[in-house]
């Protein structure tokens, strides 16, 4: 059987990736593929536990290095569990985050060296990297608000990284783009201040070359 595609999703907070993910998936599943949509931190029970410690404003104060190693043990079961059974059976997997989001935020946002995060990542996971990845960039101001609007409305827990300053989220952004330009045959940036519908439309084309 043809192993399948794995597509990811990244971009810092307010960036669109979530609802990005869900019209990716309605569109592939239109025409007929296979589709398994997952999230990172998550995706298989042990590692939404992990989850709930990361994201949550009261998950506790962890340290850059604690998140990284918390972020792999997660990042462990979910491929484990349901990433490679799901490529391994010829499905197309859209995941919500994944390594490049630990060396953006952790790495080049948080000040862990990328040896570390790579050293790591053998160890939880190998040598596995996605297909394809779409980077929705988005100038932080305008990700950040659309964010904190997103919690509001929502009543969210989930707004720890949110929370971060300013400078915080432009290294995370600095990040991003430096993941793009060493990875140009993977990696793909998408303006994320587009209308939602332009954006799906640039990522679909994308996806389907």
């Amino acid at each position: 059987m043809t192993r399948g595609r794995f597509i990811t999703l990244e971009g810092g907070e307010g960036s669109g990736k979530s609802t990005q993910i869900r019209l990716l998936e309605a569109r592939l599943a239109d025409a007929g593929i296979d589709v398994v949509v997952t999230r990172e931190p998550g995706g298989t029970p042990e590692a939404e536990k992990i989850r709930a410690l990361l994201v949550n404003r009261d998950g506790g104060d962890w340290s850059a290095q604690a998140e990284t190693m918390l972020f792999f043990a997660a990042r462990a079961m979910h491929v484990r569990d349901l990433i490679a059974p799901a490529l391994a059976a010829g499905k197309t997997v859209l995941c919500d985050r994944f390594t490049d989001s630990t060396r953006a935020y952790q790495g080049a946002a948080g000040g862990i060296g990328s040896a570390d995060i790579e050293a790591l990542k053998q160890i939880a996971i190998g040598d596995l990297e996605p297909d394809l990845t779409i980077i929705l960039d988005v100038p932080v101001e305008i990700g950040l608000k659309r964010a904190n609007f997103r919690n509001v409305v929502a009543h969210a827990n989930e707004a720890r990284f949110e929370d971060k300053d300013v400078a915080f989220h432009e290294r995370l952004r600095a990040g991003y783009l430096a993941i793009a330009k060493a990875s140009p045959q993977r990696c793909h940036v998408i303006d994320a201040t587009q209308t939602e519908a332009d954006v799906a439309e640039a990522i679909h084309k994308r996806v389907s070359a």
